[in-house]
């Protein structure tokens, strides 16, 4: 099982006990790809961010 795989059963387990009973099991997949696609984003603005402050040290 790779990791999104393993991310979107955690992410399912998480809303069921929550009481979202009403996605597909795609639709938490898809979820999970947009928060990494949204965290590679952070990282990548952090990354500049801390090399901008470098540069101008």
């Amino acid at each position: 099982m790779n990791i999104k795989a393993m991310m979107a059963m955690i992410l399912q387990k998480q809303l069921t006990l929550r009481g979202v009973n009403s996605l597909a099991p795609s639709d938490y997949e898809d979820i999970i790809e947009v928060l990494i696609e949204q965290l590679r984003g952070l990282e990548l603005n952090l990354a500049a961010r801390e090399s901008d402050d470098e540069q101008k040290s």
